[in-house]
Parts: C-alpha cells; sequence; structure tokens
C-alpha cells in the first residue's frame, strides 16, 4: 500500500465498498454523535465522510485533533445507505470507517475558520494567505483560473499559433504607465525595466518570420488599482499575426473567446460569433464610455432638436442629452433633489430632470 494513499479524498464510489483504502488530508469538519466520530477529510480533490467507532483503539487520538490537522487514515469503505447519503460532495454516497490512523502534521489552533467561512478582514486573510486559499470558494477560484488558461492555450494552439515566453527583465519602452525599475548588480547606476507588455519582442518575433504568436504574458505597470485590474501586474493573453486585417485579428479573438466562454459558461448565455460592432463616436453618445456595459438598459437620447425652439434659455440652442428612465414619475422631489446632490458632488453644475 501506497504511503499516504491509495485514492483521493474525492475518488471513492460505491463500486469501492468493502475495500479497504489509504487517504491523506486536512480535517474539514467534525461531530461526535453518541460516542461514534465522524470526521469530513478534505484534499485538493474533494472530501470524504470518516467514521470512528467507540471500540476502535485510534478513537481517543483522533478525538483530540483539531480541524486543519493533517492525518492519514487506513480503513474500510462503507455505504452511507439512501437516508444518509450527501448530495454536496461526490463521495456522499460512501463513508471510511477507519481502524489506524497516523498524523502528519500537527496544527495549531488557525486564527480564522477555513469552514465555515466566516467573514473575515482582508488584512488577516492576507496575513495568512495558505489558510485562505484552504476556503472552498477561492480553492475553486483559483483551479478555475488555471482550467481557463489551458483551455485557452489549447485553442490558440488550434488556431496555428506558437507560445513564446519573451524576456522580463528588459530595456524600458514607452508605454501607457510608468516603468518598474530593477537595479543592476553587474552594471552599477543602471536599471533593468518589467515589460508594461511584451510590444517590442512580439513584433521582433513578426519581422523574425515566426507569423503567428502567443503568450500568456505577465505586465508590470506602475499605476494604482482599478476595478478590473490588480495594481502593479497582470497576466493578458497576448497575440500578434503577419499578414492579416483587423477582420483577420477580430475573428481569431472571438473563436477564442467566445469557445472558452461556451466552456465555462455553467449554463449562462453567450454571445456567438462574430460579436456586435459598435463605432466609437455611437457608444460614446449612448453610453458615454467606450467600454460600455451593454446588459445596462439606460442609453443617453439625443433631445437637442426637442429644446432648439424651447422657451427655457438654458437649454434653447444648446446640446441637451438624457437618460430615459422609466417608473419614477411618480417619485416624490426629495428623490430628484438627491440625485442633483449625487450630480454636483461628481462635478456637475446642475441636474436638469423632467417626468413625463
Amino acid at each position: 500500500m501506497h504511503r499516504y494513499r491509495t485514492h483521493t479524498c474525492g475518488a471513492l464510489r460505491k463500486e469501492h465498498v468493502g475495500q479497504r483504502v489509504r487517504l491523506s488530508g486536512w480535517i474539514h469538519n467534525r461531530r461526535d454523535l453518541g460516542g461514534v466520530e465522524f470526521l469530513e477529510l478534505r484534499d485538493h480533490y474533494g472530501r470524504t465522510q470518516i467514521v470512528i467507532r467507540p471500540e476502535t483503539s485510534v478513537r481517543q487520538q483522533i478525538a483530540e485533533l483539531g480541524k486543519e490537522n493533517v492525518i492519514r487514515v487506513d480503513g474500510v469503505v462503507r455505504d452511507r445507505g439512501s437516508d444518509n447519503v450527501n448530495p454536496n460532495i461526490e463521495t456522499g454516497d460512501v463513508e471510511v470507517e477507519v481502524d489506524e490512523f497516523e498524523l502528519l502534521g500537527d496544527c495549531e489552533a488557525t486564527p480564522f475558520s477555513v469552514f465555515p467561512e466566516n467573514e473575515v478582514g482582508e488584512d488577516l486573510r492576507l496575513t495568512y494567505r495558505f489558510l485562505d486559499l484552504r476556503r472552498e470558494k477561492l480553492h475553486e477560484n483559483v483551479v478555475l483560473r488555471s482550467k481557463v488558461i489551458s483551455s485557452i492555450r489549447t485553442r490558440m494552439v488550434a488556431e496555428g499559433f506558437n507560445e513564446f515566453q519573451t524576456p522580463i527583465l528588459t530595456a524600458s519602452s514607452p508605454e501607457g504607465a510608468r516603468d518598474y525599475l530593477v537595479p543592476s548588480r553587474v552594471h552599477p547606476g543602471k536599471f533593468y525595466a518589467l515589460p508594461q507588455a511584451p510590444q517590442m519582442f512580439k513584433q521582433l518575433l513578426m519581422m523574425s518570420v515566426f507569423d503567428r504568436y502567443f503568450q500568456i504574458a505577465p505586465c508590470f505597470r506602475d499605476e494604482d488599482a482599478r476595478a478590473d485590474r490588480s495594481p502593479g501586474e497582470f497576466y493578458q493573453l497576448d497575440l500578434e499575426m503577419s499578414f492579416v486585417t483587423q477582420d483577420d485579428v477580430f475573428a481569431v479573438v472571438e473563436r477564442v473567446l467566445a469557445g472558452t466562454f461556451e466552456e465555462f459558461a455553467n449554463g449562462r448565455t453567450v454571445t456567438k460569433p462574430p460579436f456586435p460592432r459598435l463605432a466609437y463616436d455611437d457608444v460614446m453618445m449612448r453610453y458615454g464610455s467606450d467600454k460600455p456595459d451593454l446588459r445596462n438598459p439606460l442609453e443617453i437620447r439625443d433631445l437637442s432638436a426637442f429644446f432648439r425652439e424651447s422657451d427655457f434659455r438654458a437649454f434653447a440652442g444648446k446640446y441637451v442629452r438624457a437618460l430615459t428612465v422609466s417608473g419614477i414619475s411618480e417619485k416624490p422631489r426629495s428623490f430628484f433633489d438627491k440625485l442633483e446632490e449625487r450630480a454636483k458632488s461628481e462635478g456637475a453644475a446642475g441636474l436638469a430632470w423632467l417626468t413625463v
């Protein structure tokens, strides 16, 4: 038998009933029901219920262990019966009745709970990031990121692209943000720059007749955080193509992105390629942004013609644009006053409104 495990904590099914197995993992949860000890053992692959009977010689030792201790258990797989199935885990039809165990990693009391996932301040979570990443949601997010990148790689290769890794320590080149600089030990007083994007290198590859390049590229930019980007560094799908038109690039990106999103959509609807194409002037007029969220039903309307002959001097002969919002005509005056206060707090001189 293997030193640590014959199966993972997500592998056991009804067909394993009666087999003697060995599992290793973290104590996820525990319950004591009338002297019978129930543990949930967790590893990267899932969770399995462990049962320790009162007459078992190792019961007292296991009973003294808290959550997040790492243990190895040996035992026999049993059917849990239809009344005791746990539909929330893949191994919910079975359990392992333990008769031997080994403590692999002793754990002191943790600064916050891995399970249940109670609310915890960000500073504490980041201080103990290894504990934070044990939490189910975060663990799933990290695995999902790996799967998405793997899917993108497969699709890019199928499109005829080659993956190349470009240098990280390089000379500074003009980009849209400040560079991060790294002092050189062998050239005192001089610095390397971390790339804001592999722009120069990928264009060099095109000049060197490689035709189609891609990379899951790290980008380093000394700029403030954004709502959709971490400060300092991020990763992007970077690509370059030779002898192509703009439409050729659009077509490749649409196929790769649509296929990736469909693979991980989990029941959600994904726009089929070709994607809608909107003119810059049009989206700025309708949404006031060059990257609008098309799920937002509010569009800016041009009311200039309506007010052109108006006696209202503030609007007469001016460009007048408005948002049409349904269902607010019965709102009290205080509602609109608060909207005006918000507009002024954002830098506007005021906010005009009318109801129809």
